[in-house]
């Protein structure tokens, strides 16, 4: 199912949720709605179900328009960040509960109904366990049999509220890549919301980026990272360091460099450089470089290591700079909190002070 979302609006009292959102969201994509919290994106998800209603804009599904359509007929699967499972039924009556509540005219058969839920609990990998309870299982088994209930009415749409929210980081790693296998294996129009970055980028085909209720940026999770288009993209996109400088005559001065910025205005600006893009050297052997060198050394303030990297804290005139370095390097400058290294930034980012 395709979806189009067309001047969205909402509000909630005096708060304006939703600002003017337009979106649009192919067949058989998945999308991730990225942000942070009370960026609008859950509301718009709601809408997207039918659990809230826009003051105004359109949605439509299909080219039909949405909004005046009950939940029952919306063919939309929904699935919730703290499951709502019921507790007092099994996880076999859970997955068919959609099912047997249908009026009696649309509701299949007892049998097509348990084969049905038997297919979808092999399909969500929980074979065997459909009397059990869900105080019985895990949480990744809870989150798996939200999923399979959400799929039992055979939606068109199926959306996600940050539905691995309340797991720990390895279960949620093992979820995420099955379920993006069981996006891709049902052809369903999926939509994801979530502010973990990684999680957006790692699962999505497009990601949708929100702030104060309205859409940043849209795009695939490498032109989103490689491209924003805007301060708070780049800096909502992982790790980043920010080093403030001035536009004079179309170039910005970062360190002994200045870079050509065709676009941005005259004034004070702003320039965004990724802790993986910052290059550490010892004082006495900092090189020549087409990247830009700060004049004085920095101070090590922490340094972590991780593997086979190390994330280094530096003081530089009263800021801190963080850096993503290879472990040898870190053993071979011999860094520890005191010492003291020269700072060069690869590829800088530039915009214009708001």
């Amino acid at each position: 199912m395709r979806i189009a979302v067309e001047q969205l609006t909402k509000r909630f009292g005096a708060t304006l949720v939703l600002d003017r959102v337009d979106l649009e969201i192919g067949e058989r994509e998945f999308l991730g709605l990225l942000g942070p919290s009370g960026s609008g994106k859950t509301t718009l998800l709601r809408i997207l179900a039918g659990l809230e209603f826009a003051d105004t804009g359109r949605v439509l599904f299909d080219d039909a328009e949405a909004q005046a359509l009950p939940i029952a007929e919306r063919q939309v699967g929904m699935v919730f960040q703290h499951y709502a499972l019921f507790g007092h039924m099994t996880v076999f009556n859970n997955v068919a509960f959609g099912l047997k509540v249908r009026p009696r005219p649309s509701r299949p058969p007892r049998n097509e109904i348990a084969e049905r839920v038997e297919r979808l609990l092999h399909l969500v990998q929980l074979d065997g366990l459909g009397d059990r309870f869900p105080g019985q299982l895990s949480g990744g088994q809870r989150q798996r049999v939200a999923l399979a209930r959400a799929l039992a009415t055979e939606p068109k749409v199926l959306l996600l509220d940050e539905p691995f929210g309340a797991l720990d980081a390895k279960v949620r790693v093992e979820l995420r890549r099955w379920l993006r296998d069981l996006h891709d294996s049902t052809g369903l129009t999926t939509i994801f919301v979530t502010h973990d970055q990684e999680e957006a980028l790692a699962l999505a085909d497009r990601v949708a980026i929100m702030a104060a209720g309205r859409i940043e940026q849209v795009g695939s999770p490498t032109e989103v990272y490689e491209g924003p288009q805007s301060p708070f993209v780049y800096d909502f996109l992982g790790r980043t360091n920010a080093f403030d400088c001035v536009v004079e005559n179309g170039r910005a001065r970062l360190g002994d460099k200045a870079f050509a910025v065709d676009g941005l205005p005259d004034g004070p600006a702003i320039a965004f450089v990724r802790p993986h893009d910052v290059v550490l050297r010892a004082p006495e052997n900092a090189e020549l470089s087409e990247d830009a060198t700060l004049p004085d050394a920095a101070a090590v303030r922490l340094v972590t290591v991780l593997g086979p990297k190390s994330w280094v804290e530096l003081s530089y005139k009263g800021q801190v700079i963080a850096a993503e370095i290879g472990r040898e390097l870190l053993e071979e400058l011999r860094l520890k909190s005191g010492s003291r290294c020269t700072v060069q930034l690869r590829l800088p980012c530039f915009f214009a002070k708001r």
